[in-house]
């Protein structure tokens, strides 16, 4: 199974969601754990660009593109439904996920 789309949604879902999130309520209260979020959205916001110039080179141009399109849908359907307070939580799962499956698709690809 193809690993880079799902990378690219969950890379791209857990970088949107921090960076919609700039109410104090919607982040976490201790300062360390907003650090982390921040760090890890930071790096998932910068392997999916990277991702997506990876891919460029070595995906056929219509994966990337679908990619692409699939993770500005996702972020979409995410602000749509609008913020919530289990946000914070959310990025992070979808961040760490998406890096880990992101990591593979290079090393493996």
């Amino acid at each position: 199974m193809d690993l880079y789309l799902p990378a690219m949604m969950l890379l791209s879902g857990g970088a949107f969601i921090h960076s919609r999130s700039n109410v104090p309520e919607l982040r976490p209260a201790s300062e360390a754990a907003d650090t982390a979020w921040k760090l890890l959205a930071r790096f998932a916001f910068f392997l999916w660009i990277g991702l997506l110039v990876w891919g460029a080179y070595q995906r056929p141009l219509m994966t990337v593109v679908a990619a692409f399109v699939l993770s500005l849908l996702f972020n979409v359907l995410l602000a749509i439904r609008g913020p919530r307070p289990i946000w914070p939580g959310l990025s992070m799962i979808l961040a760490s996920i998406g890096l880990t499956l992101g990591v593979y698709t290079v090393l493996a690809g």
